[in-house]
């Protein structure tokens, strides 16, 4: 039963998840934490980071891990959690596989119409907000602290999360560099 839910809830992701993996990430934490409660915020939070490190698109290393994780958290083995993940993966994939077969002819045929450059033209603010709404999902005491429970650990948090920022924006850092300072600067500075 929770491989079928596990299929038809990254399917309906992979549908609607305009934008890429960072345009999935709130439709990923709004059904997999808030809707089914599969996951807690907490590992959520640590599945979006080890997705970002690893190689490969983020979405599609969420859902990977989510699929694992959820299965685990079910109680079964590891041979059926690895199922698990593949049926995530393959269930987030699926519809843009297909869509793409459905719509590649057609789509290079009709490009330069005035009515698929309006409907990008309203795709892109959508997905604008979808990174938005990614960005502030992540936005929590798991990954902050907060100022009550631990004033330390919040500032150095909002510290690094700024420094991230203004390195990767203004100062044209690469963004693994970045990972690896903050990385290494979360070491030293909160354990």
């Amino acid at each position: 039963m929770i491989f079928i839910e596990l299929f038809y809830t990254f399917f309906i992701i992979g549908l609607f998840g305009f934008g890429g993996g960072y345009g999935m990430l709130s439709l990923i934490q709004t059904e997999i934490v808030r809707h089914h409660q599969w996951l807690s915020s907490a590992e959520f939070t640590n599945i979006v980071a080890i997705s970002q490190m690893t190689p490969g698109p983020i979405g599609i290393n969420a859902a990977t891990y989510c699929g694992y994780t959820v299965v685990e958290n079910a109680g079964h083995g590891m041979g059926l959690s690895v199922l698990g993940s593949a049926v995530a993966t393959f269930a987030l994939v699926l519809p843009s596989f297909i869509l793409m077969v459905l719509i590649a002819k057609m789509f290079m045929q009709y490009m330069q119409t005035q009515l698929v450059q309006d409907v990008f033209s309203g795709i892109r603010p959508a997905v604008v907000g979808l990174l938005g709404a990614a960005t502030l999902l992540l936005l929590t005491p798991e990954n902050f602290s907060s100022i009550e429970v631990n004033p330390w650990r919040f500032g150095i948090s909002v510290a690094l999360f700024i420094a991230t920022f203004v390195g990767t924006k203004f100062l044209r850092i690469n963004p693994i560099r970045m990972l690896c300072y903050t990385a290494v600067a979360g070491l030293l500075l909160l354990y």
